[in-house]
């Protein structure tokens, strides 16, 4: 670094604290940034939240893949049964990325009580069964054991024990069509095991989760009958492309239907997510690469005689824009800590104190679910730094047009 250089930094670096012109201005673009990199940390961490939040609360319902008899016709409940011996269970093993296969039934029932009633879909599930998304929406008792012999034992959502006046330890009484004479029908008096609020309403509201061998019994199938599969994957992002593997990988008899497919026009309201996720980055770029565009013209422009200076003492242009630039970037870093701090700062207290709460039929949540990831709060920074320091070389340009003999006449 070379002795004109460093003067005219440290003469810049002295006059930004006392210049009535450019100090305000200055303290605007650094506000501009740190406002920019909290509203881009907010959108990245509450859209992705979000989405996986959404997605998380399905795949407990359904799994990431079903595979399913073509008979029964994309139904909700299980109508033809399919044999649990196939080759892909209990492990998926032709297939890379399957975490977990389970095998399920779905039936139809209608609970009845003294004073009303609800139609609701049975959920036989066995032993083989991941009960771990449930362990998280358990508000009250405990989860069933189906491990033994057949019992009673029940899991109902906390919507539908409100809506019926139902307790853990409390009977269900539960009626069925008989699948040979639809005329009549089936009582199975289930007890409340546990009581589960997952927040997604369209699900609480239908599912209850009983043994899968009701079903069994109640449509006459063998023990090696259920009413189709669901599959688990590691890496959600590439459920497309598994689920072809998986159809490729069935038999001819057999369908399978991804969550994105069953549930396409909630996903893709999901997907609109990332594209607000993007807009928003771009315009908070724009304005905060626009704030620092006039805070670099002011700089220069205050300093048009010390740049004359420069210049007629031999420094070059590209050592004068540099000084600028430099200067430049240390305010972009200075509003970078701002806003990684009071972003984060905002981000962890949702995170933990769940701060601001969401109409759950409205978004499918109770509260604003928020993901934090360093992989996009380096992008925010890294990107910030580099696009905005990007957009002032430009303005900088305007250095190399200044004359040395007139600025030093200039006031």
């Amino acid at each position: 670094m070379n002795l004109e250089f460093f003067i005219a930094k440290r003469l810049i670096g002295a006059k930004q604290h006392k210049s009535s012109i450019s100090a305000p201005i200055i303290k605007i673009a650094i506000i501009a940034i740190a406002i920019g990199v909290i509203m881009m940390l907010v959108s990245f961490a509450t859209g992705i939240g979000l989405q996986e939040k959404i997605r998380e609360k399905m795949s407990a319902f359904t799994g990431h893949i079903a595979i399913t008899s073509y008979d029964n016709n994309n139904s909700e409940v299980s109508i033809r049964p399919v044999s649990i011996h196939q080759d892909f269970y209990p492990e998926f093993t032709t297939v890379d990325g399957v975490r977990h296969v389970q095998a399920t039934a779905y039936k139809a029932g209608v609970i009845r009580t003294s004073t009303d009633f609800e139609g609701i879909v049975v959920k036989g599930v066995g032993t083989d069964y991941d009960w771990s998304y449930f362990e998280d929406f358990l508000v009250a008792g405990k989860l069933p054991d189906f491990s033994g012999s057949l019992n009673a034992e029940v899991l109902i959502s906390e919507y539908m024990a409100n809506r019926l006046g139902f307790e853990v330890g409390d009977k269900v009484v539960t009626y069925f069509l008989r699948e040979e004479n639809y005329e009549r029908t089936r009582l199975v008096a289930f007890e409340v095991k546990g009581i589960y609020n997952s927040g997604f309403q369209e699900f609480d509201e239908l599912y209850l989760v009983a043994d899968i061998r009701h079903i069994q019994r109640l449509n006459g199938w063998e023990k090696d009958e259920v009413g189709g599969f669901e599959v688990f994957i590691d890496d959600f992002s590439e459920i497309d492309q598994k689920g072809q593997e998986i159809y490729e990988s069935t038999s001819s008899f057999l369908d399978t239907r991804t969550i994105k497919q069953k549930y396409s026009n909630i996903f893709e309201w999901l997907s609109l997510f990332d594209f607000n996720i993007a807009l928003i980055i771009g315009i908070m770029i724009l304005v905060a690469g626009i704030n620092m565009i006039t805070a670099l013209l002011v700089l220069i422009l205050e300093r048009t005689q010390m740049i004359g200076i420069l210049k007629a003492l031999g420094t070059n242009d590209w050592s004068i824009r540099k000084v600028f630039l430099y200067n430049a970037g240390y305010l972009i870093v200075l509003g970078l800590f701002w806003g990684n701090l009071i972003g984060l700062g905002l981000l962890f207290a949702q995170k933990y104190f769940k701060l601001i709460p969401l109409n759950p039929e409205t978004y499918y949540v109770t509260e604003a679910p928020v993901y934090i990831g360093w992989e996009y709060i380096l992008a925010v920074n890294v990107g910030t730094l580099v696009l905005c320091m990007f957009m002032l070389l430009l303005p900088s340009y305007i250095v190399t047009r200044i004359s040395p003999v007139k600025a030093m006449k200039f006031d």
